[in-house]
């Protein structure tokens, strides 16, 4: 099902803030569109005035955020980072949720006076370690990073990162126990938290039957699905829960279960659900209307990232984790560990975890409500 439109503008819009600049033919692959449907978009965004187009580039309109002066990407081949008091900041490819977290731990480090090398990941396995490896050799010294590991076994092959050398904070991901990364500082979303808000709103809106459609390729959609199966299983007023994928490419190999949506609602005379991430549930919201269910009368949603569930034609309630805040939080934490650089000491490992909050829009009601 393709994209909607309001949809993945909002992603070209992220992408080119967070870089600074971005190739329309980059943004055709990462979006998986033509060019030529890219090329419209930017240019209805600068007509706008929410970006500026160039010759096979969009570039933002300016700082990224609260007037700081923008960091550049570091490609490969880039000349090396300066010495003295930069920090790299290293995100995923293609992962918008992320960009907001990158926002924020930026805007703390431009306040300190400390240089940014910002770098984008790959989705590539093994990509990040080269990418570490070349800064700490440049005299960076420290990082922030949010690894891209999909899966506990692509965690273990992390275990270099604990060996980096400079203060080093995680950004929304929280360590397995027990894991060579336990003791690093870290800070990340409650997501246990968020899907608690999710099931308890619909709860009390009266709705008995809940479906969970999750993605399964990343340690915060495992975190949801855990912890949608217990508080789900623990909720007395809850008759009946399923689980199920998101999308046929939000799991880790080949997909087996069906993806079905309204099929699974009817199943299980289910009257709500939880769907991760944005656009997942927009385009399920999408598929249920398609098999002639209506948002909120017939099924309540609520949406898990709250990046993009506000632009549906059906506003979607949304768990919102306070992802700007994270990379504050964990800015913030790594120039307390420069500080403490100058006077050697024991240092307590700090793992913070922030609350998200939920957002009532228009896509949940009372059950029974026309």
């Amino acid at each position: 099902m393709r994209e909607p439109r309001d949809v993945r503008r909002q992603r070209i819009l992220a992408v080119v803030e967070s870089r600074g600049e971005a190739r329309l033919s980059d943004l055709a692959d990462d979006l998986e569109v033509s060019v030529i449907t890219v090329r419209r978009d930017v240019e209805d965004l600068a007509r706008e005035g929410k970006l500026r187009r160039g010759h096979g580039v969009a570039r933002s309109v300016g700082p990224v955020e609260r007037g700081a002066p923008r960091a550049e990407p570091v490609a490969q081949g880039a000349e090396p980072v300066a010495r003295g008091g930069a920090v790299a900041l290293m995100v995923p490819e293609r992962h918008t949720y992320l960009y907001e977290t990158m926002h924020g731990a930026r805007s703390v480090l431009y306040e300190a006076g400390v240089r940014v090398a910002l770098h984008i990941a790959p989705q590539v396995e093994g990509a990040e370690r080269p990418l570490v490896e070349r800064v700490l050799g440049e005299g960076i010294q420290g990082l922030l990073i949010a690894p891209r590991w999909r899966t506990a076994q692509e965690e273990a092959d992390y275990a270099w990162l604990a060996a980096s050398g400079v203060p080093t904070v995680l950004m929304e991901r929280r360590p397995r126990a027990g894991s060579a990364l336990h003791t690093m500082d870290s800070v990340c979303t409650d997501h246990w938290y968020g899907i608690h808000l999710a099931v308890d709103h619909l709860v009390r809106l009266g709705h008995r039957r809940i479906v969970l459609a999750a993605r399964d390729d990343s340690p915060t959609a495992r975190a949801l699905r855990t912890a949608f199966a217990e508080i789900a299983a623990s909720r007395p007023e809850i008759e009946d829960w399923t689980v199920m994928l998101s999308a046929a490419n939000a799991g880790v190999g080949r997909v087996r279960e069906p993806l079905d949506l309204a099929a699974r609602l009817r199943e299980h005379g289910a009257t709500g659900a939880v769907l991760h991430g944005d656009v997942d549930a927009l385009m399920l919201v999408q598929q249920l209307m398609d098999h002639g269910m209506r948002v909120p009368q017939d099924c309540s949603v609520v949406a898990y990232d709250d990046v993009v569930a506000a632009l549906g034609s059906t506003p979607l309630t949304a768990v919102s984790p306070p992802k700007y805040e994270v990379g504050r939080t964990a800015a913030g934490l790594l120039l307390r560990r420069l500080e403490e650089l100058a006077a050697p000491g024991a240092v307590t490992t700090q793992r913070a975890e922030l609350l998200p909050e939920l957002k009532v829009r228009g896509s949940t009601t009372h059950v029974g409500i026309v």
